[in-house]
């Protein structure tokens, strides 16, 4: 049979369990086109791939045809979460399995979906008849919730230390369920591409790194998460390039002069904003940027955005704003940083 799966946490115990009803060979399908965004869909895709290969089930990633999904929920944009919206969702990826069994000969398939504490098995019964009448094609459902089901089922994703996502995962429903965080990180991408701490990037990179280790233990840890949102730097009027360091921070838009110059360093005369040159930048980082523009090309690590913050400040925790441009000169600036600290967690390994 060929099983749509939509998550490692739904899929792994949802598997364990059909693996214990049926000797029938198990096809895992992931389609989730839904996802948003991409990296998001890979992470869970890989994630699931994982425990697939644990439990011996051949996996299968589809196709991200995001665009179809798009334009099947277009109009109920705005429905609650297990609403309209969720019922064509299922359609769409439920059908996609459906095609793809018929394509390889199987006459059985299911879902992951049923598993799901935050699904509704009556609005994926009622799909699963029409997938049934439409392809001709048998439809299993079960249901592994009862009986401590699901209490078994977070059990087992706790042993097996898999990826647990915090949204559904479509655009609409990360911001239904986000809108309260002071930042939504699945819908910012920094312009210099640089992996920020706690973002999907480094979670990706996380879980590649993870299938390599035979024995490790997966914690989290918090810390002080920090996102630039706007960062405008004007040198007589005109805006002047520039690169603000990670945890610069400014309560509002500031206006004035660099009070005095030492070792390629200018101290500005207000709101402890300190202004650096490129040439001292690339000193210490050892790299060799020809001016500002280049590094939002080819931008630092944050570690060494950091460890850069703490050479130059001589305050721990420092969150004053450490402005990089070509040249220091004297004159009039404007500085105005729209950023975001705010409380956060990130997993860490820890090998044995």
């Amino acid at each position: 049979m060929v099983v749509h799966l939509c998550c490692s946490v739904d899929a792994g115990y949802f598997l364990k369990r059909l693996k214990e009803l049926t000797n029938e060979k198990i096809i895992g399908y992931f389609y989730d086109p839904n996802i948003h965004p991409y990296l998001e869909f890979k992470l869970r895709s890989l994630d699931t791939q994982m425990i697939c290969e644990r439990l011996g089930v051949e996996y299968i990633e589809g196709e991200y045809d995001y665009i179809s999904w798009l334009n099947a929920v277009r109009g109920n944009e705005n429905e609650p979460e297990k609403g309209k919206r969720c019922s064509i969702c299922f359609d769409h990826s439920l059908e996609a399995t459906a095609k793809f069994a018929k394509s390889i000969n199987e006459k059985v398939i299911t879902t992951s979906l049923l598993m799901s504490p935050m699904k509704s098995q009556e609005q994926l019964k009622e799909v699963a008849e029409k997938i049934k009448k439409k392809y001709q094609i048998d439809f299993l459902i079960v249901d592994f919730r009862k009986r401590g089901g699901t209490q078994a089922q977070q059990l087992y994703a706790k042993e097996n230390q898999l990826y647990r996502q915090d949204y559904c995962g479509c655009l609409y429903g990360i911001y239904k369920q986000k809108k309260s965080q002071e930042v939504i990180d699945e819908l910012l991408n920094p312009i210099t591409n640089q992996v920020l701490p706690a973002s999907i990037e480094e979670k990706l990179d996380f879980y590649k790194n993870r299938l390599s280790l035979s024995s490790y233990k997966i914690i989290k840890e918090n810390f002080l998460n920090y996102r630039l949102l706007k960062g405008i730097v004007k040198y007589e009027k005109n805006v002047t390039d520039s690169y603000i360091l990670f945890y610069s921070y400014l309560k509002r838009p500031a206006k004035g002069k660099i009070e005095f110059f030492y070792n390629e360093i200018g101290y500005f005369n207000r709101m402890q904003i300190i202004f650096v040159s490129l040439n001292k930048f690339n000193k210490f980082l050892k790299k060799d940027y020809k001016n500002v523009r280049e590094i939002f090309k080819n931008p630092p690590l944050i570690e060494e955005e950091i460890a850069f913050r703490n050479y130059i400040t001589k305050t721990p925790y420092n969150l004053s704003p450490i402005i990089v441009i070509d040249k220091l000169q004297n004159g009039k600036y404007e500085i105005e940083i729209n950023a975001k600290l705010y409380p956060d967690n990130k997993e860490i390994l820890i090998k044995f």
